[in-house]
C-alpha cells in the first residue's frame, strides 16, 4: 500500500541532453603484458577530449568487460560528473555488440564515436560537425586525414565530381602521413613506397546557404568518426561473431548506399594505440640498432616464438573468452 505522494510528481522540469554524444568503447581485460599502459591510455584520451572540443556534448562509455581497476576508475569519473552516460558490460560484447547498443541509446541527435586510444586536438568536434551538416548526405567523419582503401568512399569521388571541386595530390604532409602510420606498427621505410604511390581526394565545397568554402578529404574509419545517430540507425543492428576484425562492415556499407564518408583536413585525432609511447615523444624516433643479445635473438627464431605467441594466446582465451 502506497504511503504519502511520490516527490518526483513535484519536478517541473527534467535534464536535457546535449544535441552531441560522444560515446566512447573501452576494453582492458587486465593491467599488464599488452595492456600495461592502457588506462593510462584511456585517462589522456578522455582528458584530451575534454579540453578544447569546440563544442559541448555529453559523454557516455560502454565499458565492453574491463577489470576491477578500470572499472573503478571509470565510475569515478562518473560519480564526479565527467561521464554523463556509464554502461558496464559484464562480458566483451565485442565490437558490433558494444555499437549495437551505444549507437541506439545515445541521446544525441549526433554521435561522435571513438576507440578509448584515440588522442585529441582542440576543436576536434567542432571541425567534424562542421563538414557534417555543410556537405550533403553525409555518412561519417573522421577527425584525422590519412590514406584509406579508395574503395571505402567510391560514392564520395561520384558525388564530388558532379557538385564540388575535386583535386588528386599529396595533400597530407609526410610527417603526418607516417606520424599516423609508425602508430600502427609500421616502419619508415615501407610507408615511404606506400606515400609515393597513393594520393589524397581533396574536396572543397560550398553550399547556397555558406558564406565561405569548406574543404574536407575522402575517406574515414571506423576508429573514429562523427555522424548523425539518425544515419547510423540505417545500418543497425550489426552482426559480428568475431571480437575485432569485422568493423570495416560499416565503412563498406555507407559506401554501398552512397553516402559521404570524410575527413577533416587537419590532424585533430591521433591513434596511441597500446601506450603512452607518442606522448613520451617515442615515436617516430629513429632506434639505433645494436647487436641483439643471446636471449632476444633465441625469442625472435620463428619457431620460439611462435610457439610462445601461441601458448600466449590459449592463456589469454583461457581468462577472457
Amino acid at each position: 500500500m502506497r504511503k504519502g505522494q511520490n516527490p518526483a510528481k513535484f519536478v517541473k522540469d527534467v535534464a536535457r541532453p546535449q544535441r552531441i554524444t560522444v560515446a566512447l568503447l573501452n576494453y582492458i581485460p587486465f593491467l599488464s603484458g599488452f595492456y600495461a599502459e592502457t588506462l593510462d591510455v584511456l585517462k589522456a584520451s578522455l582528458e584530451s577530449m575534454r579540453k578544447d572540443a569546440g563544442l559541448p556534448f555529453d559523454l557516455m562509455v560502454f565499458d565492453n568487460g574491463s577489470c576491477e581497476e578500470v572499472r573503478e576508475y571509470l565510475v569515478n569519473e562518473k560519480e564526479e560528473g565527467r561521464i554523463q552516460y556509464l554502461i558496464l558490460s559484464e562480458k566483451n560484447l565485442g565490437k558490433g555488440g558494444a555499437w549495437n547498443m551505444m549507437l541506439t541509446g545515445a541521446p544525441g541527435d549526433i554521435i561522435a564515436y571513438t576507440d578509448a586510444d584515440v588522442l585529441f586536438s582542440p576543436n576536434w568536434l567542432s571541425r567534424s560537425v562542421e563538414i557534417l551538416e555543410t556537405f550533403p548526405n553525409v555518412g561519417m567523419v573522421t577527425a584525422r586525414p590519412f590514406r584509406t582503401p579508395p574503395e571505402f568512399y567510391e560514392s564520395t569521388l561520384n558525388w564530388a565530381r558532379s557538385n564540388a571541386k575535386l583535386e588528386e595530390g599529396q595533400f597530407i604532409p609526410w610527417q603526418t602521413f607516417l606520424e599516423f602510420n609508425l602508430s600502427l606498427g609500421q616502419t619508415e621505410e615501407e610507408n615511404k613506397k606506400v606515400y609515393a604511390e597513393t594520393k589524397d581526394w581533396k574536396i572543397t565545397y560550398r553550399p547556397s546557404t555558406a558564406a565561405q568554402d569548406v574543404v574536407a578529404y575522402a575517406g574515414a574509419s571506423h576508429w573514429q568518426f562523427t555522424a548523425y545517430k539518425s544515419t547510423l540507425a540505417q545500418f543497425l543492428p550489426f552482426d559480428m561473431d568475431k571480437p575485432m576484425g569485422q568493423v570495416r562492415q560499416l565503412d563498406k556499407r555507407m559506401n554501398e548506399a552512397g553516402l559521404l564518408r570524410l575527413m577533416v583536413s587537419d590532424p585533430l585525432a591521433m591513434n596511441m594505440s597500446n601506450t603512452m609511447g607518442y606522448l613520451r615523444g617515442e615515436l617516430g624516433k629513429q632506434k639505433v640498432k645494436s647487436k641483439a643479445g643471446f636471449t632476444k635473438r633465441v625469442l625472435e627464431l620463428s619457431p620460439i616464438k611462435k610457439i610462445l605467441l601461441a601458448v600466449y594466446n590459449k592463456i589469454f582465451s583461457w581468462y577472457y573468452s
